[in-house]
């Protein structure tokens, strides 16, 4: 009878690195639809190989979606679906700065951590298990979204239809730097500031102007102060603009805020704050835009309960995982809500994110590829 242990992924980390290799080098930067779309070509390519039936979702202003299914043996059964992203952060010709190269049990490259060798391990798994004999009696739906960095706004809507047919989520961004699964997520926000005044002449006419930067600067601080630690809420503003010349009083200073919440409930009281700024200098006015775009994902009992059974299904196969959490958001928080069992932080393991020092660490892959078709199999 075939058994799922360790060996079967460590016997394939070879093939699995090179795969990885191939997916990083096929830049893919969010704003380049042509980019992700080859990159999705080739998943497409790989998924078939594999025996799903894909088809692609055509975006006009993002990356073509991609979808793989296979059927259980019980296709009328509620199925397991994955979550993975093609896109990336980094700009065409990053790799000419940053090449992908192999040293010291890693492999570094831009894209390689967050999330290219998350898609390799899935491939890695559905391969294994495929081969094996050990695939699940449950339909398996494989999703590759393209827009995840910049907020998933073209892929929502599918995430969420596909995420309330299935049994469990699987989300396959890369787990916490000591390999554990992320079992909560911030809620994300972002906010849009636009502050008008009224122009003038800075020494002639001085008196007469209303200056947007000024009021923009009582804004930034009163925002700031609305961070509160104990309650896990945050907020920064990143960007800020304004004026055109140092000898005009500027009419209009704008400002990108982001927003980070533990709770649905701290969403909805920020985001009224934020929408009831009022100006502090006379003759100026606010206009504020935005609002909450992924809903947290608390650890809540569900969450709980979920994790629990993960627990005992890794255990089964010789593992021991823990958990933890992440201010950052992920395509998990939109499954959250829909009180659908959801696991996150299923990839790679490894540092540096969305920088020069991003990279996965090579032998921690079989055990978490391990996992991955543990919880595929006998969910």
């Amino acid at each position: 009878m075939p058994v799922l242990t360790r060996a079967l992924f460590a016997n394939r980390l070879d093939a699995q690195v090179a795969l990885t290799r191939r997916l990083v080098e096929v830049e893919s930067p969010t704003t380049e639809k042509d980019a992700v779309d080859a990159l999705g070509r080739m998943v497409a390519t790989e998924l078939r190989r594999r025996g799903a039936q894909v088809r692609v979702e055509a975006r006009a202003y993002a990356g073509d979606i991609v979808v793989g299914a296979w059927g259980g043996a019980t296709q009328a059964a509620p199925g397991i679906l994955t979550l993975c992203h093609l896109d990336t952060v980094y700009p065409l010709g990053a790799l000419e700065r940053q090449p992908c190269v192999q040293s010291d049990g890693r492999l570094h490259g831009p894209g390689t951590l967050d999330m290219k060798a998350s898609i390799a391990m899935l491939l890695t798994v559905v391969a294994a298990l495929r081969e094996a004999d050990l695939w699940p009696d449950r339909p398996v739906t494989a999703l590759f979204t393209t827009d995840e960095e910049l907020g998933s706004d073209h892929s929502r809507a599918l995430i969420e239809a596909l995420a309330r047919q299935a049994e469990l989520v699987l989300c396959l961004e890369p787990c916490l730097p000591d390999g554990a699964l992320k079992t909560w997520r911030k809620g994300v926000g972002d906010f849009d500031l636009t502050v008008r005044g009224r122009a003038a002449h800075a020494g002639a006419d001085h008196e007469r102007g209303r200056n947007a930067i000024e009021e923009l600067a009582h804004q930034v601080l009163a925002i700031q102060r609305l961070t509160d630690y104990a309650k896990g809420t945050t907020l920064n503003v990143g960007v800020v603009a304004g004026g055109t010349r140092s000898n005009v009083v500027p009419d209009e200073a704008r400002a990108k805020i982001d927003l980070r919440v533990m709770t649905p409930a701290e969403g909805d009281r920020v985001t009224q704050v934020m929408q009831s700024l009022q100006p502090v200098l006379t003759g100026t006015s606010l206009e504020v835009l935005g609002g909450i775009n992924r809903p947290p994902m608390p650890r809540d009992a569900l969450m709980a309960q979920t994790f629990e059974r993960a627990q005992a299904l890794a255990a089964g196969v010789g593992l021991a995982i823990t958990e933890g959490g992440t201010g950052g958001g992920s395509d998990a928080n939109f499954v959250a809500p829909l009180g659908v069992p959801v696991l996150d932080g299923l990839g790679a393991q490894g540092q540096g994110a969305h920088s020069e020092r991003e990279h996965i660490q090579l032998g921690s892959l079989p055990d978490h590829t391990l996992l991955l078709a543990a919880l595929l199999s006998r969910w």
